[in-house]
């Protein structure tokens, strides 16, 4: 989303053009307010070579599957972004044990961004939906579901169903 006014003087920032890109610039203190995506980070959860959905019940992607997911918090790490959305949509605890993917996506109605998706291991946690999530549930390859998430979920499902054997 453009800037108004700098966040550094408050000045109303002009439009121009810079390395070759249309940029907001502040002309009192030359600040350039940098566009920048949104970032996400996922839970890829398998048992028995299945893989661990979320039917989200909320905008966007409502009524479509995806990873457990959502956006980094300032004070985490991607890591630890992924394994606090991956509890609160699923009532599992995770670590995130090892970086499996880096997804960019442009059809989420907030925004361009990119997902950042690790490969995590359950240690407790029940099984349980959430606000977000109406139903929780594994899917072997030949069970997944059409009805996937943009915002980068739809390749990292297809991702996993082609390396996956089941």
């Amino acid at each position: 989303m453009p800037a108004n006014f700098c966040s550094d003087c408050g000045t109303q920032v002009k439009t121009k053009t810079l390395d070759g890109r249309q940029r907001d610039v502040c002309p009192a203190c030359g600040r350039v307010h940098y566009e920048v995506p949104n970032v996400g980070a996922g839970a890829l959860i398998e048992l028995d070579q299945k893989l661990l959905l979320v039917l989200r019940s909320i905008e966007p992607f409502a009524g479509q599957w995806n990873i457990p997911a959502g956006f980094v918090e300032v004070d985490e790490s991607p890591a630890e972004g992924a394994s606090r959305e991956a509890q609160e949509e699923t009532g599992l605890q995770v670590v995130a044990e090892s970086l499996d993917d880096v997804y960019a996506f442009s059809d989420d109605p907030r925004g361009p961004g990119i997902l950042i998706v690790y490969r995590c291991t359950v240690v407790g946690g029940q099984l349980s939906g959430s606000e977000e999530g109406r139903d929780v549930r594994y899917f072997s390859r030949k069970e997944l579901p059409d009805e996937r998430a943009g915002g980068g979920h739809d390749q990292a499902i297809a991702a996993w169903a082609r390396r996956t054997r089941s």
